[in-house]
């Protein structure tokens, strides 16, 4: 069983950067949940998958879906290191290139991690993608209390997600938290470019398609 904590309090400390990624929203007023163009290629899945499952998809399967215009995204990172760093480009690189709106929460402290999701939270966005391992500990206290709000964790994973967390990582890149290590090994050489920029465009197009709760696998 997973505790609920209530996020709460200033967030004085927590950077909250607008990303003008082709987009002139504001984020001022609600908007109608946008949904996928296109649809997934044959090799994504075989079948419907059960929560908490592991996919390998096959590559490109995921070219076809993008977001329909004013999606709306909070990208939520930690950490400085290089793979948490090229995963944050790869996202913001992805968003100018589908005009999708991002808006940044930069979490320095990890004594309040769980209230840098909760700002993250309160933007409101359609989908909220973290960046840096650090948080996979918070998100496993804190996600189960939102299923309202969908995430996508890059490179790491919960070890017990529920249906509105979504992973989408390699072997090198899955995380599961303090105590539990990783699945496949961690590689920090492993996090190219290439790699994340798969990682965000497989993994939206899994929640844009209603994939959710599962860890997708890339090669």
């Amino acid at each position: 069983m997973r505790s609920r904590l209530p996020i709460a309090g200033t967030l004085a400390a927590i950077a909250v950067l607008a990303a003008a990624c082709g987009s002139a929203d504001d984020w001022s007023a609600p908007h109608p949940a946008p949904g996928p163009i296109g649809a997934l290629g044959p090799g994504f899945v075989t079948s419907s998958p059960t929560p908490e499952a592991t996919i390998t998809p096959s590559p490109g399967s995921w070219d076809g879906v993008r977001p329909s215009p004013g999606y709306r995204v909070v990208l939520l990172t930690a950490g400085d290191d290089q793979p948490t760093r090229t995963l944050a480009a790869a996202v913001t690189d992805w968003a100018r290139q589908e005009g999708v709106s991002v808006k940044t929460v930069t979490a320095p402290d990890p004594g309040r991690f769980t209230e840098s999701i909760g700002e993250a939270v309160q933007l409101a966005p359609d989908l909220i993608i973290t960046a840096g391992k650090d948080l996979v500990d918070a998100l496993a206290l804190v996600t189960a209390g939102h299923l309202d709000r969908q995430f996508l964790v890059l490179g790491a994973e919960l070890a017990e997600p529920t249906a509105n967390v979504t992973a989408a990582n390699w072997p090198g890149a899955s995380f599961r938290g303090e105590g539990l290590g990783t699945s496949t090994g961690y590689d920090p050489a492993s996090f190219t470019p290439a790699r994340a920029a798969a990682a965000v465009r497989a993994g939206v197009a899994s929640v844009l398609s209603g994939l959710t709760g599962i860890v997708i696998r890339l090669g």
